[in-house]
């Protein structure tokens, strides 16, 4: 089955309308996912145009294959993380884009394939990895960190007010037995928060947050991020437009704040005051809308001096960090 003929991506009206792709564009989708925003971008573009789509995942890299298997436009799909924006250019043979757009989102395949462990709605292995050559999986976190360090990461990421509480309970739990299945570290989670997920009193997961902190630590997203926000002004042509959709404050926040940064040095026009939003309409058609907002930026034509090469040196930071902790108690 061709399961991006399922998939509906998030602010699609707005993306098309804001990021104003034209004919004979170079156009970057920097988390190509199942292709969803690329084709209706690459349709822009049209036959004199240029798509190029980055992922970390293989399986969704074939699926935008798919999706795109009948676009004019020229498309280009590479397998890498948003923060290596740079060498995804040089290995396509370009140099600068007229468009840049990232969907911070996690995918649907992975959320919906219980061995990829991002998800506590069924059981499978405690891995979250979204791209299988990383070291690092969440199994290895919540098993080799000391309390501390786990805390850190669940308020941090997450912003889970009972941080402490929970990394204290999953010590305990893993004196017992090692943490390797998503649905037993939900239920940790719970207990430590003394909530029911069936009852009807809670009306999101208790272990929701930590899930999300640990996925973010997992894949070094924020890292990532940062290295984007970075190098992106680097690789727009002067006009060119950029655009992120964040689903949670933690990312937005760093896109205000690297927008702004951009703008008083002269280098981009914000487009976006306010994040926008999905409509009433969107909501109730695509529940995973709710949460997107997304913010626009126009490269001026300001010269700028060239940015230190972020590359891969944030994961590769916490793989070291990780690594460090190796032999961490409670």
């Amino acid at each position: 089955m061709d399961r991006s003929d399922k998939h509906i991506p998030v602010l699609a009206k707005l993306v098309g309308e804001l990021l104003a792709v034209r004919q004979g564009d170079v156009v970057v989708d920097a988390t190509v996912g199942l292709g969803g925003h690329a084709a209706l971008l690459a349709a822009s573009a049209g036959a004199s145009g240029t798509l190029l789509g980055l992922d970390v995942d293989p399986n969704n890299l074939e699926l935008a294959k798919q999706h795109l298997a009948e676009s004019d436009a020229t498309v280009v799909l590479l397998r890498g993380n948003f923060a290596e924006l740079d060498a995804g250019l040089a290995e396509a043979g370009l140099e600068k884009a007229d468009v840049i757009l990232a969907d911070l989102g996690v995918s649907s395949t992975q959320l919906d394939e219980p061995e990829r462990g991002f998800s506590f709605a069924s059981d499978g292995p405690l891995d979250m990895r979204m791209d299988e050559r990383l070291q690092t999986t969440a199994a290895d976190l919540v098993n080799r960190l000391r309390e501390e360090e786990l805390a850190n990461i669940l308020y941090q990421n997450a912003q889970e007010r009972q941080s402490r509480r929970i990394a204290r309970r999953i010590c305990t739990a893993r004196k017992d037995k090692r943490i390797t299945r998503t649905l037993r570290l939900a239920g940790i989670v719970a207990s430590a928060m003394n909530v029911d997920p069936s009852s009807r009193r809670s009306k999101i997961h208790p272990a929701t947050r930590t899930f999300q902190a640990l996925r973010i630590a997992v894949n070094d997203e924020l890292g990532a991020l940062d290295t984007l926000l970075e190098i992106a002004p680097r690789h727009l042509k002067p006009g060119g437009r950029i655009g992120v959709i964040s689903f949670h404050s933690l990312e937005d926040g760093r896109v205000k704040a690297n927008f702004r940064a951009n703008k008083s040095a002269g280098i981009y026009q914000i487009v976006t005051k306010k994040p926008l939003v999905a409509d009433a309409e969107e909501r109730e058609a695509n529940p995973r809308s709710r949460s997107a907002k997304l913010r626009v930026a126009i490269r001026t034509e300001n010269e700028i001096g060239d940015a230190q090469d972020g590359g891969w040196q944030g994961r590769a930071g916490l793989a070291a960090s990780t690594e460090r902790h190796d032999s961490g108690r409670c």
